[in-house]
């Protein structure tokens, strides 16, 4: 085994300088100062989260593998299974999301699965159909669509009829 120290080892005449490595950028969401809400939205256990900001406007399918926080406009497709979603208060969503948690603050049109729970917030607004685990709606929030509460870890024929997309 080569080792740096030993004598008689070829090592290059100028080695490169060790270049400081800079720290990991930091993304936390606004929160959302809600009288009476005994849940935050924290990020996923790996601490990541990327933010769709207000000016943005994505169309087409959103996929990955940390939580997202959405401000912004999103069309067509969120598939963050192990994740979160959440949609701000300005954020607008016409699109299906499958998520483990989903938190609506802002506006979604279209169907959400979650393997944990939807949450509906005061100010939120879903029009859709929601499978999941547990689902909590506000006062004030608004919510059009069916609900189908399933076990954690229930999979079957019904839960892939989410992933139709939602036309605009």
């Amino acid at each position: 085994m080569w080792k740096p120290n030993q004598p008689g080892s070829n090592n290059p005449s100028t080695p490169e300088p060790s270049r400081p490595t800079p720290p990991a950028p930091s993304f936390e969401a606004p929160r959302a100062a809600s009288p009476g809400a005994g849940t935050t939205a924290a990020p996923s256990a790996t601490g990541e989260q990327a933010t769709i900001g207000k000016s943005l406007v994505v169309k087409g399918e959103v996929t990955g593998s940390e939580s997202l926080y959405i401000d912004g406009k999103v069309e067509g497709a969120i598939n963050l299974p192990g994740n979160r979603v959440t949609v701000g208060r300005n954020g607008q969503v016409a699109a299906n999301i499958v998520a483990r948690e989903v938190v609506v603050l802002g506006k979604v049109r279209g169907n959400c699965q979650a393997s944990d729970r939807v949450d509906i917030r005061s100010e939120g607004s879903l029009t859709g159909d929601v499978i999941a685990a547990r689902i909590s709606i506000e006062d004030g929030a608004f919510f059009k669509g069916g609900i189908d509460i399933r076990k954690p870890g229930t999979a079957d024929a019904k839960a892939a009829q989410v992933a139709e997309p939602v036309t605009v």
